[in-house]
């Protein structure tokens, strides 16, 4: 309850600052105007501008308006099939979602890694931890697409990919969800990766399966077991929490047939690196003519569109044009 009334108390105080900036800049404007001072007009114009700028902060920030918005949150990611080649590609992925939470930040923790025979990673997982985390990353869930030329082709020829990624809130004790012992199946095995002797000789390594939803968490982070387990079920709980947001969405959403689908195993946005340059969201029409900046964690201006796109209704969400 406090966390909540200091959010309330920080947008009442935010809100009331932004207006009497506004007044007091269109005030010394019309004083500047009158009297014929270009200094002061030039001045008051620029704390215009800054006003506008706050406003579009504070705009961004009503958009984290769900109630699990300001949580941490996990992100999965699972290469599709394909390889070697989808294998790469979902660890460019992991590189670019540990990019995008440095630039914010937030902190992140690995909590899972499979790695590829080859190279790259069949699966990974991530804890990041930050203020309104979900709030920003829950619109990232489908399958992303990459079109390039392979790395790992010795023709040269033209490769697409695909990978999943999967966001989901951390959810604190105060919400309490009740998993029945026979509704679970929980496997131990050996950790992957670096980790010495330890490795070869111990199953610290936890998979718990939710049987009713299938739901598959796993977690082998830590040499304790324990630990494990406790990340492991912290995760299964965050799922079905997530699950039961997920179905509250999906019964709005069918209330408004113009809305677009958004859910696991949805293709929701490609990222062209040959023969041209571009990143294009297929649920907003938002795109980025610098891939490299995207890959590089410059990921704000897609989640930014896709949000406005839930609080508006889908398709009256004008898109967002990177012209960089």
């Amino acid at each position: 309850m406090m966390r909540e009334r200091n959010k309330l108390d920080k947008a009442i105080a935010d809100h009331s600052a932004l207006d009497a900036d506004f007044k007091n800049s269109t005030g010394m404007i019309d004083l500047a105007s009158a009297e014929g001072e270009a200094s002061l007009l030039a001045e008051a114009e620029e704390g215009l501008r800054a006003v506008a700028a706050r406003a579009k902060n504070l705009e961004m920030q009503s958009l984290f308006s769900g109630e699990a918005d300001g949580n941490d949150c996990y992100v999965e990611i699972h290469a599709g099939a394909g390889g070697t080649e989808s294998q790469d590609w979902a660890s460019m992925l992991f590189r670019m979602y540990t990019r995008w939470a440095e630039r914010h930040e937030f902190r992140w923790e690995l909590l899972e890694e499979s790695l590829g025979e080859e190279a790259g990673i069949k699966s990974a997982t991530i804890v990041v931890k930050g203020e309104n985390a979900f709030g920003w990353g829950k619109t990232e869930s489908g399958v992303h697409r990459l079109v390039r030329i392979s790395p790992y082709d010795s023709n040269a020829r033209r490769h697409t990919s695909f990978a999943s990624v999967w966001v989901y809130p951390v959810v604190d004790d105060s919400i309490v969800i009740e998993i029945p012992d026979k509704d679970v199946r929980i496997d131990t095995y050996r950790a992957s990766g670096a980790g010495g002797q330890h490795v070869n000789k111990t199953e610290s390594a936890i998979r718990i399966t939710h049987i009713p939803t299938n739901i598959v968490v796993s977690c082998q982070n830590d040499r304790s077991q324990h630990k494990n387990k406790a990340a492991a079920w912290a995760m299964l709980r965050s799922r079905l929490y997530e699950f039961e947001l997920e179905k509250r969405e999906a019964a709005v959403q069918a209330l408004n047939a113009t809305k677009s689908e958004i859910g696991w195993g949805h293709q929701i946005r490609s990222y062209v690196l040959q023969p041209y340059q571009l990143v294009k969201d297929l649920r907003t029409g938002a795109q980025s003519y610098s891939p490299q900046n995207v890959l590089d964690g410059d990921l704000d201006s897609f989640m930014q569109a896709s949000l406005a796109q839930r609080l508006k209704g889908g398709a009256d969400a004008p898109p967002v044009v990177d012209l960089e």
